[in-house]
């Protein structure tokens, strides 16, 4: 239960009313540092105000996906509305939660605005408001879909999210006319969610470093640049193969023809995996290419007589991923492909030591050193150079060491 507020938390909880300087505003974008406190707060004051102005009425909750949605969002405040005389009931099948109070219900529909196809989930809808988490993350064609539909007097729009690049469509359209859009615009920071204690707030700033600590810390939509993982460069971050033995294997697979192939063997041992032996074919360099019965081959006896739980390929990759299929005595999946955030998830997972890097990884410790981000571009993109065991190692964190469900020790909350 929360005991206190924070005086920018209890701002998004006020804004809306009549008797708040803010009352004529049409929007709200909250931004900035992780566990900040904004989205709970923000949860919480768009369910109350539902009722305040537009009761009876249909509103829309908003996230990257239904299941994002669900974690950050609605799990979360359902507990916390009941416990103030609400009722409220989560209709999983129809991704609808119903709250009800005094005798009104409001309804609100889900909504995972994962890609440009998202948009045509929320056409013809006619909505009292809308609430956006994690709205960086989201295309431009699904929040203007969604955004249209609040034709109701009254409706109002809700933002909040972490910083990305400084072109990002959301920062130049929303936060940088945020007047001009007629929206209250809020920037939060760990010291604005009072929830958070001291300890946890360290432990964040020595989780990320280089521009992921810029956003997710400081909370500034700052451009990257440099080293992608910077922190590589210090010798304590490789370890040797620890003595023992493993508990569970794994394989995480960059296929390659005319660029480098990269496998790396992962070994878990009291719950840290650690990059034991890696296989490294780069055509250009030894002067021929290998078969995709080669490859395997190679997969066979990189894994000598080890049981190999799960191996994770290159999604991209699908004769090869067919061959290790038809051969029948690996279990292999398409890997998750987010670039960008599952860069995020290997910096926290290196960072906290859930993965650990051996020195007889001579390949990973040569791309760490030379994997940059591409910094002519505006979106967030490395440079595809030196990236394969980069590409494999990711495969790994978001694939088969969180299972693709975004949890990587503890998840950077939104």
């Amino acid at each position: 239960m929360i005991k206190r507020f924070s005086k920018k938390q209890l701002k998004v909880l006020r804004w809306w009313h009549k008797n708040s300087p803010h009352y004529s505003r049409d929007a709200i974008i909250c931004d900035g540092a992780v566990r900040s406190g904004k989205t709970f707060c923000m949860s919480l004051s768009f369910i109350i105000w539902s009722f305040y102005e537009n009761g009876g009425s249909d509103f829309a909750l908003c996230g990257k996906t239904i299941s994002s949605l669900r974690r950050n969002m609605v799990t979360p405040i359902i507990p916390l509305l009941n416990s103030l005389g609400f009722v409220c009931e989560d209709k999983l099948s129809r991704n609808i939660l119903t709250v009800s109070y005094g005798g009104v219900t409001n309804r609100f529909y889900l909504f995972g605005g994962k890609d440009e196809s998202s948009a045509s989930l929320i056409q013809g809808m006619t909505l009292s408001g809308v609430l956006f988490d994690e709205a960086a993350l989201m295309p431009r064609s699904f929040v203007e879909q969604a955004l249209a539909r609040c034709s109701v007097n009254g409706s109002r729009f809700w933002f909040n999210c972490n910083p990305e690049h400084p072109e990002h469509w959301f920062y130049l359209e929303w936060i940088k006319k945020a007047e001009r859009k007629n929206a209250l615009y809020l920037h939060f920071t760990m010291d604005d969610n009072p929830s958070l204690s001291d300890r946890v707030k360290r432990r964040y700033e020595n989780l990320y470093s280089g521009v992921f600590y810029e956003r997710f810390v400081k909370g500034r939509w700052v451009a990257v640049y440099g080293a992608v993982y910077p922190f590589m460069s210090d010798e304590k971050m490789y370890c040797d193969v620890p003595s023992g033995g493993f508990d569970r294997y794994a394989v995480s697979i960059d296929y390659g023809t005319v660029n480098p192939a990269s496998m790396g063997l992962w070994g878990r041992q009291n719950g840290v995996w650690y990059r034991i032996d890696e296989y490294y074919f780069d055509s250009r360099k030894e002067g021929c290419q290998r078969t995709d019965e080669e490859h395997y081959d190679a997969l066979c006896r990189l894994c000598g007589d080890r049981k190999i739980s799960a191996v994770a390929v290159d999604p991209s990759a699908a004769s090869f991923i067919e061959v290790v299929r038809r051969h029948g005595k690996f279990s292999v999946k398409p890997a998750q492909n987010s670039v960008v955030n599952g860069i995020r998830r290997v910096t926290q997972a290196l960072k906290d030591g859930s993965i650990r890097i051996c020195n007889t990884c001579a390949a990973s410790r040569r791309e760490f050193m030379l994997y940059k981000w591409d910094t002519a571009k505006r979106d967030d993109v490395p440079v595809k150079k030196n990236d394969h065991a980069m590409d494999d190692i990711r495969y790994f964190v978001t694939t088969i060491m969180d299972g693709g469900t975004g949890a990587v020790a503890f998840a950077a909350e939104r």
